[in-house]
């Protein structure tokens, strides 16, 4: 439907991880030659999607509250004449939920696993007939992938682009091995001729995604991947994530010393710091283990800021190994981090251990943990005032004139400058730094 205009209102809410944006976006790109155009709100909406998150019990119950008011909106819209209101669950949710989804909320027409959404418009058909077919949910990642359309409409200057789904590390608190299905990786031409095609409409940065992305089996792993990417011209930036320390190989390292268009981020999350309690998470690595791969990576690239995942008050954690996550915290340093309360998720192994923790253990805990987590970051942004910087800019800023770009660090940077700036990458003198951002000045002329 090249050059004509959307004839369907089309609404999608994504919950969860960069790998839920991505999927959103290309769910998009699959509804689109049937007529629908995004809409940023649900109220009148043709067909609403909910792109959900299964990592945390309050994140599944908050799909279940926006069924209710987007049942409320299908109910409206009825009511006025104007037309019918699919409504559809997408994501891990769906994959873990289905039969419970729709019978909670019998208003749901349709439920999409992450690895059938490419059989949208075939559903939707189905839907519409009286005894269609409601539920798909399989683990055909490569038949998703082969289907899904080969044009992308990236809507800026960054984008993302799964490289790699699943996961075998079968982490004693994770849903994501029941969710996504093992490890699978993407055929290398298929990820360069998407990367390309994103090059080719402007894409400047493009983060590579997997549940589990260094552990990419193509030839020469990631980071063979890495360095055919860092190749095509427009494409200045690369990012990943998220990794696992143990696929985190030699080669992977050395592309961060070799590659200038690799990133000097690494998100790689350690959990706990009490080797007691990874035991118990089935990480297969050790707090002293982890802290050695830091000190290795660092070596390679001594610029390199990092970013972590924690859980505190996971099944048996006592204050003891709690102080050794924030000792860990302090050897190994964050720019950086995501911290959370263990939730249990029904179906996992940790959910039935003894030894479950309070709750307002793990609230104080968090709190304590977060504490130095700021100040980590504080820190390392304040670091940044005096250098200069270059910075992709991405977008106009909250103010009139203002520009917001990210740093090297994936930091937020705002300055004062022409829109026409956007797109290009431009040395800033950083000025001031909060936690969740720096402010600074054109340097140069656009580099």
């Amino acid at each position: 439907m090249t050059g004509t205009a959307p004839t369907k209102r089309l609404y999608i809410k994504t919950y969860g991880c960069q790998m839920n944006v991505y999927d959103s976006e290309r769910m998009a790109d699959v509804l689109a030659p049937l007529g629908y155009g995004v809409t940023d709100t649900p109220e009148g909406a043709d067909l609403v999607v909910l792109n959900t998150c299964h990592i945390r019990e309050k994140a599944t119950e908050k799909v279940y509250s926006e069924l209710g008011k987007i049942r409320e909106l299908r109910d409206a819209k009825a009511a006025a004449g104007d037309g019918v209101m699919t409504i559809a669950v997408a994501g891990c949710v769906a994959q873990a939920e289905g039969a419970e989804i729709m019978r909670r909320q019998p208003a749901v027409d349709l439920v999409v696993g992450p690895q059938a959404y490419h059989q949208l418009p075939e559903l939707i058909a189905r839907a519409h007939r009286a005894k269609g077919e409601r539920l798909a949910a399989d683990f055909a990642a490569q038949d998703k992938f082969d289907a899904l359309p080969a044009q992308r409409n990236p809507g800026g200057v960054t984008a993302f682009l799964t490289v790699q789904e699943g996961c075998d590390k079968f982490c004693t608190f994770c849903v994501v091995p029941y969710t996504r299905g093992a490890e699978w990786s993407r055929p290398v031409a298929q990820v360069l001729a998407e990367a390309q095609a994103l090059a080719d409409k402007g894409v400047r940065e493009v983060t590579l995604l997997g549940q589990n992305v260094n552990a990419f089996s193509g030839p020469g792993g990631l980071a063979g991947l890495v360095r055919q990417i860092a190749r095509i011209p427009g494409l200045d930036r690369i990012r990943y994530t998220t990794s696992h320390p143990r696929d985190m190989d030699a080669a992977l390292i050395a592309a961060h010393a070799d590659l200038p268009e690799l990133m000097p981020y690494l998100h790689l999350p350690v959990q706990s710091g009490s080797d007691r309690i990874l035991k118990a998470m089935n990480r297969a690595h050790t707090a002293d283990s982890y802290l050695k791969l830091i000190e290795t990576v660092r070596a390679a690239r001594p610029d390199l800021a990092l970013s972590g995942d924690f859980i505190v008050g996971f099944p048996g954690e006592r204050e003891a190994d709690f102080e050794a996550t924030l000792q860990l915290v302090r050897e190994a340093g964050y720019a950086s981090a995501f911290s959370f309360k263990y939730s249990r998720r029904p179906g996992t192994p940790a959910a039935a251990m003894p030894g479950q923790v309070d709750e307002a253990v793990k609230e104080e805990r968090l709190a304590r943990l977060n504490a130095l987590l700021d100040e980590q970051q504080v820190a390392f942004n304040q670091s940044q005032v005096g250098r200069v910087l270059p910075v992709l800019f991405e977008k106009p800023g909250r103010h009139p004139g203002q520009l917001s770009g990210r740093s090297p660090y994936l930091q937020a940077v705002h300055v004062t400058g022409p829109a026409e700036l956007i797109g290009q990458i431009v040395p800033v003198r950083i000025e001031s730094a909060a936690k969740m951002s720096l402010a600074g000045a054109l340097e140069l002329e656009s580099a």
